[in-house]
Parts: structure tokens; sequence; C-alpha cells
């Protein structure tokens, strides 16, 4: 097991290893192309300068000459001299100025060359070049030449000099120039040449003096001393908490069917005892690996601040997390103002809410009334308003929202946005013939209804369909765009107030009285429960066809959801009055051929002496019967 950690460690140390140093040559290469692309119009105005300067230094040189060799009593032509000197001077500052002017301009798009030490630590900065060599090419030289001021082993530091020549002020050691300083990297650095190249010769001798002391043999015994301590110290831990998470491990599966029962909702076992057990155990472990992953890279910064040469991969590492922790937190900071603005708005439309809620149950209830507005068409209209405070509220929070602005979230914001509008075309048709029959009231809930061909009860009435109870208990739904063009049939709109007529027709032949079969039909209405005494059923003759008369009963009822059982009952009433009074229900055809037949009416109606009439036969001379 400590094989297979140490193994782990080895790979992971490898690995960022790798990855640190290829992001420092992506780094250098992304420098250099830069610099090269800055710098060229840079150079080419700077070679001008210095073209004029050099022609202005020989012209220099020459007017002083010619000073020194006059004689003392030629006044005037040693003023002309010196006036032509000041010119002179006066134009090399200006050169000065306007040099500095270009490379302040460049400051802020020109990353300088870092001229690198022994643990892979930044010195200084060499922006310009000098000669033929690059600002990369001259830092790269000077980090040699301090390599192998590092590598003697007589080495003393106070055997570093500047040394001031014509144009330039130099880092020597002995007769080796380390660094040449000119005017460009003194303007570079805001200060002299003379000063630039005391400061550079401190920071050179300062890192070779701490190299040799961080590699001496009594500080890498140390040091390898320490690391393994910390190694040792990192195996313990894990060790110690592969103990500690086997024992959780233990106690977890001691818990079953003693705290560990299982989840349940109502009836359905959500986790069984063992399937709750095997989940805490796999998080059990998941715990394990995490802290272990934890200690290890914890541990790794730690080793590699050790050593001098790996110190940068600790900063590396750390900087893995510490990075984004800084982000994340001053992310969270900078949306303070904006996450508190959010706040407020919610709480502001949440109340908004409220009241709106509490104005649709004052309506719903009857407490509140308004004039041309329902109570039913509270709830429906409170939805309403309550989308269209919601949406007002994304409206005005939006953008507060993080990211809000971004080419990414508006793209997304667009495309669903075109999902919604071609893929709800039907569901929105449906969502505004639901509000239409809102507003309209057609019909509300336990309302006997018959839309189109399908008759019975509202049970439901959504922004999407209307759903129908027929009287065989079957529930039909409708949506709500196909009851906007169909015709609409409401039984149970002023049933209460006026009654809803039920009507059915019996057909008579004229035999029988009118003034019989309508008493037989009142007498049936009377009858039959739930038809009202009052306002009084009625008679109405619909028709005289050619072999009967057409009677309709009419009467009023405040039960329109029990339609098919009244007319049921009514019907009944309807024979029994008629076999009461002696009226036979025929049809035409059936009555053509009636003589001498036995009447249809059930023997219980007869009288107790009832005799079927004879059939009456009528002889003709060719001995052929005929019924008459």
């Amino acid at each position: 097991m400590k094989k297979l950690y140490r193994l782990f460690i080895t790979i992971i140390a490898f690995t960022i290893t790798q990855c640190a140093f290829a992001q420092k040559d992506s780094i250098a290469q992304v420098n250099d192309s830069v610099n090269a692309a800055n710098l060229e119009a840079f150079n080419t105005k700077i070679a001008l300068i210095e073209q004029q300067r050099l022609k202005d230094s020989v012209k220099k040189a020459e007017l002083e000459q010619q000073i020194q060799s006059l004689k003392t009593t030629d006044n005037l032509k040693k003023e002309e001299l010196q006036k032509e000197l000041e010119e002179l001077e006066s134009r090399e500052t200006k050169r000065l100025a306007a040099k500095k002017e270009q490379i302040d301009k460049l400051r802020s798009t020109i990353k300088g060359n870092p001229v690198m030490g022994f643990f892979k630590d930044t010195l200084f900065y060499i922006y310009s070049k000098q000669g033929s060599f690059s600002a990369s090419e001259r830092a790269q030289a000077v980090t040699r030449r301090i390599e192998e001021l590092g590598g003697r082993i007589l080495f003393q530091p106070d055997s570093l000099k500047v040394v001031s020549a014509e144009a330039t002020s130099d880092v020597v050691y002995h007769d080796r120039i380390i660094i040449s300083l000119s005017e460009n990297d003194a303007i570079w650095n805001n200060t002299s040449k003379e000063k630039l190249a005391d400061s550079y010769k401190t920071i050179i001798a300062d890192e070779i003096t701490t190299y040799k002391n961080e590699t001496s043999f009594k500080t890498l015994v140390k040091e390898i001393a320490l690391a393994l301590l910390v190694i040792g110290v990192l195996v313990l831990l894990i060790y110690l908490s592969g103990k500690l998470f086997g024992w959780t491990a233990n106690k977890i599966k001691e818990q079953k069917d003693k705290r560990i029962h299982g989840i349940k909702i109502k009836t359905y076992e959500l986790f069984d005892a063992d399937r709750q057990v095997n989940l805490l155990l796999l998080v059990n472990r998941l715990i394990k690996w995490l802290f272990i992953f934890l200690l290890i890279y914890i541990a790794l910064p730690v080793l590699f601040g050790i050593f001098p040469w790996t110190q940068n991969f600790a900063e590396t590492l750390f900087s893995y997390i510490l990075t984004p922790v800084k982000k994340v937190a001053f992310g969270v900071w900078d949306y303070m103002p904006n996450l508190i603005t959010i706040i407020v708005l919610i709480i502001i439309f949440r109340y908004i809410l409220r009241f709106a809620r509490f104005l649709k149950n004052e309506i719903a209830r009857g407490n509140l009334h308004i004039d041309g507005f329902y109570p039913d068409w509270a709830n429906p209209t409170y939805q309403i308003v309550r989308v269209l405070i919601l949406a007002f509220l994304l409206i005005v929070i939006f953008p507060y929202l993080p990211g809000s602005d971004s080419q990414v979230f508006k793209g997304v914001s667009v495309f669903l946005g075109f999902l919604f509008t071609f893929g709800s075309m039907g569901s929105l048709s449906n969502i505004i013939a639901g509000i239409v029959l809102t507003y309209m009231r057609l019909f509300k809930i336990n309302d006997r209804v018959k839309i189109g061909e399908v008759v019975g009860d509202v049970i439901e009435k959504s922004l999407l369909v209307t759903r129908i109870r027929t009287i065989k208990n079957e529930i039909i739904s409708i949506p709500n765009s196909t009851v906007m063009s169909s015709h609409t049939i409401n039984y149970s709109s002023d049933t209460i107030s006026k009654g809803l007529i039920l009507h059915t027709t019996v057909t008579i032949g004229y035999d029988v009285p009118w003034k019989d079969i309508q008493q037989a039909l009142l007498d049936a209405a009377d009858r039959t429960e739930h038809l009202l005494k009052e306002p009084v059923p009625f008679v109405l003759q619909t028709s005289l066809e050619d072999f009967y008369v057409a009677y309709q009963i009419n009467a009023y009822t405040k039960e329109a959801n029990k339609q098919a059982a009244i007319y049921s009952e009514l019907h009944k009433n309807i024979q029994d009055c008629c076999n009461e009074k002696g009226i036979e229900i025929l049809s035409p055809h059936y009555r053509a051929a009636r003589d001498g037949n036995m009447t249809t009416i059930p023997q219980n109606y007869l009288d107790k002496d009832y005799e079927a009439p004879s059939f009456n036969v009528k002889m003709n001379k060719d001995n052929q019967t005929k019924p008459e």
C-alpha cells in the first residue's frame, strides 16, 4: 500500500512539473511574438533618433575641441562656438524627451524579457535591444552569464563592479562583462544608467550569494531530512485516515435495522435498509479518497517549497486552488450590490403578489364586489396578473444577473425564445381560447353542457383543455380551441333561477281525443320526481301528421344534471297513464291491421270481463274471404 501511495505522489509531481514548464514555454513564446511586433515600429523611430544623436555627438566633440584650441583673446569666435554647443545640448534634451515619449507609449503594451535566477525566479527585465542583439537575446545571455558566475567556487561578491563607458554603464566581474546598460535601458526604468547598473549589480550579487548558501551540502542535508519527515507524516496521516474511515464503515454496517430502517414515502419504500447502508458506504469511500487527495495536494507544495529549485512548483500548485477561490470571492464581493438589488426587488414583488392574492380571495368569497366582475373570474384573473408580475420582475432583474450581457447568455435566450415560439403554437391557441372562455362565462364547474356531440358535466377547466364527465362516467378532454369553434349548450346556467324545461314527444292516432292524451301526459309529469309543480307543466301539439298527432309534454326542473333519470321515469309514467286511460300508443302501420286483434294494453289494466273483439269476415260470390 505504501508503494502505491509513493508511486501516486511521483506521478502527480511529474505531471505538474511538465505542465509548469509547458506553461512557461508558451508564455515566453507569446511574449517574444508580441515584443517582435510592437518593438519593430519603436526600433525604427529610435534608429532615426540615434543617428541624429551620433551626428550631434561628433559635432559636439568637434566644437569642444575648437573651443579648447582658441586663444583666450579670441572671445568673439569662442562665443559663437559656445552658442552652437548650447544648441546641440538643447537638441540633446529634446531628443531625450522624444525618446522618453516613445517609450512611455509602449509601457502598457510591451512586456519585458525576464532575466532568470537560479531558482527560476525573475531578477529584472530587459526591454530594449542593443546593437544586433534583441531584448530577448540579451536577457538569455545575461541569464547564462549569471549561471556561470554561480558555478564558480571562489566567487566574491565584492568583485562585481560598475564600469562607465562612453555610451553604456557595464556590470563586470573581473574582466568579463555581465550586462551593459544603455540610455534606453535607463529610460525604460525611469532612472540613470549609473543607478540602474548599481541596482543590477546588487541584485546579481544577492542572487548568487543566496544560491550558494541554499545549495551547500549542509543545507541540502537539512532539506532532504525535512522532506523525508513530511513524507513520513503524509504516509502516517493516510494510514490513520484509512483506519478512521474503516471504523466509520463498520459503524454504518452496525446501524442496519437499528437506526437505519430505510426511507419510506407514504407506502412506497424509496430505500430499504440494505440500499441505504450501501449508499452510506459509498459516500464514506468518496469522502475517504477526497480526504487522501487533499492531504497529498497539501503535502506536495510543502515538499516542493523545501527545495529552492522547486519552489515555483509550490506556488503554481497553490495558485491552482487560490486563484479560482480568489476569483470566486472577488466575483461574489463585486456582485453584492447587484445581489442586494435583486433581493430587494424580489421582496417588493412578493408583497405585491400577496396583495393580489388577498384581493383574489376576497372577491372569490364574495366579500368584495366589483361591478361587472364576477367571483369566478377572480382565480383566472389572479393567475394572469401573477404571470405578468413575474414576467415584469424578470425583465427588471435581468440586467443585474451575472453574465446577462455576455453573447452566450443572449444567444441562449434567443434560442429558448425561438423554441418556445415555434414549439407551443398549438398550446398558445388553446391557452388564449381558455382565457377567452373564462371571461365569456359559457359554463362553470359541475354544469351540464353539450359541446359539439358530447354531453356531460364539466369537471375541470384549465388553460389548455376542458374535461367533461358523461352520463356513462366517461372522461372526455376537449381542447379549448375546439370548444371555441363548436356550439355549446349549457343546461345548468339558468336552472336555479328559471328552471330547465324537459320535453318528450308521443305520437297518438286521430281516434284518441286530444284532451284525454293531454291529461294523461300532464298526469305523467305530475308523478315524475324532480319535475316542478310550479311553473305548471304544459303540452304542445307539435304536428298533425298523416296517421297521427305529435303531442309534446314540457315540464320544469332544477336538476339539470339528472336529465337521463328524469326522462326515464317520465317515459315510464307516460306509459302507465296512457294505459290507465285506455289509450294505446301505436304506430300507424300497426294500427292499419288493427281490427279483430287483442289490445296491446297490459292485462292488469283491462277490465275483468274484457274479451277480444271478433274478426269480421265477408263472403263474396267466388267463395273468397276478405277481412274488413
